[in-house]
């Protein structure tokens, strides 16, 4: 029997710290169900310390999940532990993750701490989260460009403190996959009560090599992978998790372990996260990309319709495609569609949000034909900003005619207030943020501008993404509609919404 790999889920904590990726609460249990569904063992839900909206976000999904294993992460403080272990009380199944810095220049410049003083910090954060579960994780950040010995050293002391799980961090994507493998290799022969903890690793892709790094750990012991749907996360993202699931699935040959993940939801938790982070997925992204499963080449066509397995090493459906079915129309029903929420694992937080959001359904379905899946997530995302708008669109007209100067006239509510303005520009959407800019004057930099299809036809809604940038703050805003240009002003002012209702600046740990 092989052992068993386990998924450890990071999207919720070290995604959300991709510049502008921030989610809701009521997002993060969105996403966190969807993780549930797919059987991920360990869903870090967040970093409970770092404001009380990422308090009240863990504990939220604490609360609700009751299938996967619920995580905080907490830095070696006992304030950070007391209140990790506070948020996760009422989870069915809960850890606590406590990190603390070991390599020379993080100890030396950023803690400015000796080793032994980190030594001390270590086996005391270990104990105080013992004391709200025995389900204890230990990481030393910046593992890659550690001191071996000193590695040794703390790991052991960790063990003997209860620590059950040892996460090796390559904090900044430093190391090589030979490299990485050989670290934890010495690490489990070198450490006396290595046997007593599950050794696990969360690489960073600064080089491109995260799963490379991850995987050539698991040869070498690890048996537990950290990652994230889509590769999301600080700087170049993470190991990605439905190429590190898939890798092992399709090498069952190579590798002694296996995970037990239901592979068919990976394409829909990517179009989830996509969709609800604003982070487009590119077309050629290995597994989850539109072209994943795509052939050009006349001669793989020829070989694929002769034989499947000429030219793919996986089933499209294996992984989720296709999956986004056909669920409701015009003629539908309040009942069918609260049930197709939820059996999505959406479920609105009154009778209010359903109502408005069914009305919307039917808007759209009088312009749609065919309603999916990825349909319903949109308008659920659109409904539930909604409730948090300081600015709300009223309502947009834009033209734009051959050898005429395009414009946009666009009524605004703020506070109770209808604001009007209209503005020409090089486009119609240029037009557009033009005039939203004459009422709001938000005096912020434009960093990216991003248009996908929902799903496929040509009326098919039109997902755009915008990301805002102001005084060193990033927010990303997304706006679904048919009509492109409409949902570019909600997009828009999405981002200025966010910006408006900043909360407290949250830390970001690197582990």
């Amino acid at each position: 029997m092989k052992d068993h790999l386990i998924i450890f889920d990071t999207t919720l904590r070290d995604g959300e710290q991709s510049p502008g990726a921030s989610m809701t609460q009521e997002e993060k249990i969105r996403i966190a169900r969807q993780l549930e569904r797919m059987r991920v063992d360990i869903i870090e839900a967040g970093f409970p310390a770092a404001s009380n909206g990422d308090f009240k976000a863990v504990k939220a999904v604490a609360d609700t999940i009751k299938d996967s294993t619920v995580c905080g992460l907490a830095r070696a403080i006992k304030g950070d532990i007391d209140r990790a272990g506070e948020a996760l009380k009422n989870a069915n199944s809960a850890r606590i993750h406590t990190f603390i810095a070991t390599s020379p220049v993080h100890m030396e410049k950023k803690l400015r701490m000796s080793p032994d003083q980190v030594l001390e910090q270590a086996v005391k954060a270990v104990k105080w989260a013992r004391e709200y579960t025995d389900n204890v994780e230990f990481s030393p950040e910046d593992a890659g460009r550690s001191n071996i010995d000193f590695l040794c050293h703390i790991l052991e002391a960790v063990i003997k403190a209860g620590a059950t799980t040892l996460n090796i961090p390559d904090t900044v994507g430093y190391t090589m996959p030979e490299q990485f493998g050989k670290l934890v290799q010495t690490l489990r022969e070198r450490i006396p009560n290595s046997n007593k903890a599950i050794f696990s690793v969360h690489c960073h892709n600064d080089l491109g090599l995260a799963v490379a790094n991850s995987l050539s750990a698991v040869m070498n012991g690890a048996r537990q992978i950290e990652c994230t749907v889509n590769g999301l996360g600080e700087r170049a993202g993470n190991a990605s998790l439905e190429e590190i699931v898939m890798a092992v699935r399709t090498r069952q040959d190579v590798f002694p372990c296996e995970t037990l993940i239901d592979a068919t939801h990976i394409v829909p938790a990517s179009k989830l996260v996509s969709g609800i982070t604003g982070f487009p997925v590119q077309p050629n992204k290995a597994i989850v990309g539109a072209n994943a499963f795509a052939h050009e080449a006349g001669i793989h066509q020829d070989g694929v319709l002769k034989h499947r397995e000429t030219y793919e090493i996986m089933r499209a459906e294996d992984v989720g495609w296709g999956a986004n079915k056909l669920s409701l129309g015009k003629h539908s029903g309040r009942n069918a569609f609260r049930n197709r929420l939820a059996e999505l694992g959406i479920e609105l937080e009154s009778e209010e949000i359903l109502n408005a959001t069914f009305i919307r359904f039917k808007e759209l379905a009088d312009k749609k034909h065919d309603i999916f899946d990825e349909d319903l997530h949109a308008l659920v995302s659109d409904e539930t900003m909604s409730l948090q708008e300081h600015y709300k669109l009223l309502s947009l007209t834009a033209h734009s005619e051959t050898g005429e100067t395009p414009y946009a006239k666009i009524v605004i509510a703020e506070g109770g207030k209808e604001l009007r303005a209209e503005s020409d520009g090089s486009g119609p959407v240029d037009a557009t943020f033009r005039a939203i800019e004459k009422i709001i004057s938000s005096d912020t930099e434009l960093q990216l501008y991003s248009v996908n299809n929902i799903t496929s036809g040509t009326d098919s809604q039109g997902e755009v993404t915008v990301r805002l940038q102001k005084s060193g703050r990033i927010v990303n805003g997304s706006g679904s509609d048919i009509d492109i240009v409409t949902a570019s002003a909600k997009a828009y002012l999405s981002a200025l919404n966010k910006l408006h209702n900043s909360k407290l600046e949250r830390a970001h740990p690197q582990v």
